[in-house]
């Protein structure tokens, strides 16, 4: 795993479902799928159907979600999401 790392927070109605840092994190967006790495540019984007997939310490993992929306800023990124 690249030493540059982003903090993904996958929250739900629920709660937390996700919080750790990975080396990059891959999105359904809403126009088209898109993958977030280290720098990223800021944004909010809402989320289809899909995987949101990521690499983290223990390897590659992923989450499918119905829908949500995303914001990244300051290599966070923050997804709101519904199963």
């Amino acid at each position: 795993m690249a030493d540059a790392l982003i903090h993904l927070e996958v929250v739900t109605p629920e709660g937390t479902f996700f919080d750790d840092n990975v080396s990059y994190v891959s999105l359904p967006g809403s126009l088209c799928p898109f993958t977030v790495l280290p720098g990223h540019a800021p944004l909010i984007s809402s989320l289809d159907k899909g995987l949101i997939t990521f690499e983290g310490q223990d390897g590659e993992g992923s989450i499918l979600i119905k829908s949500g929306f995303v914001r990244v800023q300051d290599n966070k990124v923050t997804a709101a999401i519904e199963f």
